[in-house]
């Protein structure tokens, strides 16, 4: 696979994922825009969680038959349509479906990786997994930038407009540029979903799903947690200055970029308990947001760093132990990945409601510790 081709898949996995996280560094002002509790703002982002989840089930395992390419370049579309929906919502249910449209579709990404996997030499996968994977921390972090300094601009409609011009873009570029994925398997849908539950009972499999359930429950934590602390007293940031924090947290990138080198070395396993206590050491700088902005940077750059050095070599392991069903191990694994995003997500805000930032580190460290024992 040549390098233009895992680039324009690093971007497809950005554009896709960044629609699910752009909401926030400006949640407080899509709450005050269309009515919902700064205690509730965090369904913002579970919406397109729970989204996220029914298509990790429902969509990612059709990669095992049908042509990966067709598939990215649908959801890619419809990727784009929900963002449009939450663009234009006048009011909260409308955008919380749009959300939860875009979250559906927006497993894109799984579907991108698993192509990515099934396409590339077997000494190269955890190469190119790590690239496209480094596409999808360019989106989350990214787009946290990207979204506070349009609504700065323009609202915090602009982002979520920038974005759905963007999808829609890569929707077309993908059916021209990437070469086709035919299917020759003939096993049924419902074949292909029974063997997705049937992966919950390999230990294996539901061992490294644990550790991606309490991995993203702290990374959702710190991001869907943090705008409130900023942008209250001392700091009184806005909400560019807030998305700023994404550009620490980018070098999550490289930590991705070379997992999957640590992953083609045989490293996978040792690198991942290492990271793990830099996860929870994390959030003794993150704790310090009260009164300390370069430490807090430290620690966000520290967390992403070492959640994407584990999340890379969880798939690298996962798709070598299971070659002939890439597209539903890595469905079934995402799964993991959402419910934990989805409860970082809800439980930071809040909590923070009840104990302040204080209790929200608290959540996030035990989240980590939980993940260190698994």
């Amino acid at each position: 696979m040549g390098r233009g081709t895992r680039l324009l898949l690093a971007v497809v996995c950005g554009v896709a994922v960044a629609g699910v996280y752009a909401g926030q560094p400006v949640l407080g002002l899509m709450g005050d825009d269309l009515g919902v509790p700064r205690d509730s703002v965090g369904w913002f982002v579970a919406a397109g969680q729970f989204g996220y989840l029914a298509g990790l089930v429902l969509l990612v395992p059709l990669g095992d038959r049908l042509d990966r390419r067709r598939l990215i370049a649908a959801h890619l579309g419809l990727v784009a349509a929900g963002l449009a929906v939450t663009a234009a919502a006048p009011v909260a249910w409308v955008a919380f479906g749009g959300l939860a449209v875009a979250g559906l579709f927006a497993v894109v990404v799984q579907t991108t990786v698993a192509y990515a996997a099934s396409i590339s030499p077997p000494a190269e996968r955890g190469r190119t997994l790590g690239v496209v994977t480094s596409g999808v921390v360019a989106g989350i972090l990214g787009a946290r930038v990207l979204a506070g300094a349009l609504a700065d601009l323009g609202g915090w409609r602009a982002g979520y407009l920038a974005l759905a011009v963007l999808a829609a873009v890569l929707s077309a570029l993908c059916l021209v540029a990437l070469p086709a994925d035919v299917r020759t398997g003939t096993e049924s849908y419902r074949r292909i979903l029974g063997a997705l539950a049937g992966l919950f009972a390999r230990p294996f499999f539901l061992g490294r799903g644990l550790i991606a359930f309490f991995l993203f429950a702290s990374f959702g934590t710190l991001w869907s947690g943090m705008a409130l602390p900023l942008a209250g007293e001392p700091w009184r940031l806005g909400e560019t200055q807030i998305g700023l924090f994404g550009i620490a947290g980018l070098a999550g990138a490289l930590g991705a970029a070379r997992a999957g080198r640590w992953g083609d070395a045989g490293h996978a396993r040792r690198v991942t308990g290492i990271a793990l206590v830099l996860l929870l050491g994390s959030w003794l700088a993150i704790g310090q947001l009260g009164w300390s902005l370069p430490l807090l940077g430290f620690g966000v750059l520290l967390l992403d760093f070492a959640v994407q050095v584990v999340h890379v070599a969880n798939q690298h392991l996962l798709t070598t132990a299971f070659p002939g069903r890439t597209s539903t191990v890595i469905g079934g694994y995402m799964v993991c990945y959402s419910l934990g995003s989805a409860a970082g997500a809800a439980a930071t805000t809040t909590v923070y409601a009840v104990a302040g930032w204080v209790g929200s580190t608290v959540v996030g460290a035990a989240f980590a510790c939980g993940a260190l024992i698994t």
